[in-house]
């Protein structure tokens, strides 16, 4: 059974930088992305239809983390899928800073900390990743790449804690399952 892709494959209009997609994002978090429109009233964010306008590469994220942490191996299609790689391996690296006794406040602290730390972006020599993506052109892009990063890494820390304290004020069992698990075999 293959891993699932990204829907965004088929959009064209994209900035890349590198070979990297700035796809949309539907945020309140500052950077270089376009803004999607709200969901509407009375839709929950943790369950965005992926035919609305409003569902953003970060809801893909999150909806196919689960099902694509099995995979060792990931063949690329597009700019698109390269974020949904960097996306699925943020999003372990936050599971693995949540404990089962952190408070919902600490986890959100945790995990706001993970995503403003420094980190490496494609090209850099500590990047993971660097065989699968391109450095960007100039400083200008890199400094573009790595805004739209932390843009997308800001996000993805608040919906995923929606998501891991939907329940109650402790973090989901369901979710921490994953916490060893790694995608490709790699971590950021």
């Amino acid at each position: 059974m293959p891993a699932y892709h990204s829907i965004f494959l088929q959009d064209r209009d994209v900035r890349v930088i590198g070979n990297t997609a700035l796809l949309p994002l539907r945020t309140r978090t500052r950077g270089p992305a376009y803004t999607l429109p709200s969901l509407p009233s009375g839709t929950s964010d943790l369950d965005v239809d992926p035919d609305s306008e409003s569902y953003d590469p970060l809801d893909e994220v999150l909806s196919l983390f689960r099902a694509n942490t099995f995979f060792r191996n990931f063949e690329i299609k597009g700019p698109a899928d390269r974020l949904l790689i960097y996306g699925i391996l943020f999003v372990s690296e936050c599971l693995g800073k949540i404990r089962g006794n952190m408070s919902a406040k600490e986890a959100e602290k945790a995990l706001l900390n993970a995503a403003l730390d420094q980190f490496a972006i494609p090209g850099d020599a500590s990047f993971p990743l660097n065989q699968a993506f391109e450095a960007p052109r100039d400083r200008q892009d890199a400094e573009t790449l790595r805004q739209y990063l932390s843009q997308v890494r800001q996000e993805l820390a608040v919906r995923l804690l929606a998501r891991v304290y939907a329940g109650g004020p402790t973090p989901s069992k369901w979710w921490l399952s994953f916490t060893k698990r790694k995608f490709m075999g790699k971590f950021l």
